[in-house]
């Protein structure tokens, strides 16, 4: 991490003299990482990033929680890379800031390819909680269009924007049709949305909802309660009691709420609430969580926000 900070702040004012950011960057859609494509790479149809289907050359661009960072690094300087051979490491200026690339050749399928990895975390204060790896892959037989210099020019574009909340929420498998008087706190990337009341962002002093859908659906409505209570069991919450459960129609499905009261993030007390709408193969689950005062009007509130949510 020392290394790591040393090198930012040695080469942050090259990379902003040096390294200008690009004048018109394209961002895949709901990610907050983008850059400026070159030769003929366009919008990846299944994966983030760009891609040239002629020549099978492709950038694909995760877009990651800050933590991520420190494991990507030690993997990245790691003696044993597999499959890579001729590995180069660097320190690399790009536009939001300065990063780690790694070059290296490899070979899969019987075909030659040249690679290259940036590494980038956004800037104290500028985009919060934000790793970025960009991963680009050209063929041998494409290096004539996509160069070393070419790919670096690229990969010097590289910028960031705030997360995208629009974008984000269409991409959601549900929509969110009431919101209450909530706002969107965080739209997750394993499909789901985080919700909070007031203008703050602390989720231990306000009530906050969480939307999310998941894989497999009990047929019965025994193993549907125990799935429910199995779900609840998960949430960040301590010493649940559960005051109510029982099985109810939501949105025209089997569905199932559980009331209850526990210990908050921070050790707070709180009252919970949640509904798990029950499809064909999936399911569809709403969790609230607030201070005690008023929870009964907030209680009013949870429900239209739960009423109107429509799958896609």
């Amino acid at each position: 991490m020392l290394r790591r900070l040393t090198l930012i702040a040695t080469f942050l004012a090259m990379a902003c003299l040096a390294m200008p950011a690009s004048a018109a960057p394209q961002f895949p859609p709901a990610l907050r990482v983008g850059l400026e494509p070159q030769g003929d790479l366009v919008l990846a149809k299944t994966f983030p990033g760009f891609e040239d289907p002629a020549r099978k050359a492709a950038v694909a661009i995760l877009d990651l929680p800050a933590r991520a960072y420190e494991d990507i690094e030690k993997s990245a300087f790691g003696s044993q890379q597999t499959g890579l051979t001729d590995v180069k490491r660097e320190s690399f200026p790009f536009a939001s800031g300065v990063g780690f690339l790694i070059t290296a050749a490899a070979e899969e399928n019987g075909v030659k390819l040249r690679k290259w990895f940036l590494l980038a975390s956004a800037a104290v204060g500028t985009i919060p909680d934000l790793t970025a790896l960009v991963n680009v892959q050209v063929p041998e037989a494409a290096l004539d269009v996509y160069s070393d210099a070419v790919v670096r020019k690229m990969l010097a574009s590289v910028t960031f924007r705030p997360a995208p909340i629009e974008e984000q929420l269409g991409m959601l498998p549900f929509k969110l049709g009431e919101m209450s008087g909530f706002r969107v706190l965080q739209v997750l990337p394993q499909g789901g949305v985080v919700l909070i009341d007031g203008p703050g962002d602390n989720m231990s002093t306000t009530t906050y909802v969480v939307v999310s859908v998941g894989a497999g659906a009990p047929e019965t409505p025994d193993d549907r309660a125990k799935f429910a209570r199995d779900l609840l069991s998960s949430a960040p919450l301590r010493n649940l009691n559960v005051t109510g459960a029982e099985p109810m129609r939501l949105g025209g499905m089997q569905g199932n709420e559980i009331r209850g009261d526990a210990q908050g993030i921070a050790g707070e007390r709180v009252n919970v609430v949640q509904w798990v709408r029950f499809g064909s193969g999936g399911f569809l689950r709403v969790i609230g969580v607030g201070p005690r005062d008023g929870w009964n009007d907030m209680f009013t509130r949870l429900r239209g926000i739960r009423d109107g949510i429509a799958t896609r």
